[in-house]
């Protein structure tokens, strides 16, 4: 499975981005503000492509897929659907649940079969999910890896689980109870210039 494997802070800090919203509670002493120099229209739409791609951890070609695929939804608009899309990924709903402190543990967690949906594995972390699919923890991965997700949860077990999800953690499982709106979706991306970039 391929994936982008450069320094994480490095990348925050180019692209302007807190380590926090990829669940990295790291701190650094150089600044995650943008510089003043100017940057072309074109730059700044290529920007929050590159910032969605790694907030979500998707490379170029899943993420020109996902595109298209919110272009052909018919209602909504397709930046809104983009990330919906996004967010209703296997790996990214379980970040969001709590079972996994950043997206990249959380797709390791969905790749080692780690995984139940509807109480079938899945080991695809971009499967995406549909509102009422309940997510869980299988029970063979709970008595090997018992301690792993103790230890998860006490790094999450502060987050908010968003109300489109319902988290059940004595049981390590969850719900998708509601399609996130994009109010509900707390990243730092302008969805508007990468629909304007792919437009082009």
């Amino acid at each position: 499975m391929a994936r982008d494997m450069g320094p994480v802070l490095k990348k925050c800090r180019s692209l302007g981005i807190e380590p926090a919203v990829l669940g990295i509670d790291k701190k650094s002493n150089r600044s995650f503000a943008r510089s003043g120099k100017k940057v072309s229209e074109y730059g700044l739409q290529l920007r929050e492509k590159q910032k969605a791609k790694f907030i979500y951890g998707v490379l170029e070609k899943p993420f020109r897929n996902l595109f298209d695929k919110a272009e052909r939804i018919k209602t909504g608009t397709t930046g809104e659907n983009l990330m919906q899309l996004l967010e209703l990924r296997l790996d990214n709903v379980m970040f969001r649940l709590g079972y996994g402190r950043t997206r990249s543990e959380a797709r390791q967690i969905v790749g080692h079969r780690h995984v139940l949906v509807n109480g079938k594995t899945v080991n695809i972390p971009s499967y995406e999910v549909k509102v009422g699919d309940v997510i869980s923890i299988r029970e063979s991965a709970k008595n090997k890896a018992g301690q792993r997700y103790k230890d998860i949860l006490e790094v999450t077990g502060g987050r908010t689980v968003p109300a489109w999800l319902e988290a059940d953690h004595d049981n390590l499982s969850g719900k998708v109870v509601a399609a996130p709106s994009r109010e509900q979706i707390d990243v730092p991306v302008n969805e508007m210039l990468i629909v304007e970039l792919y437009s082009k």
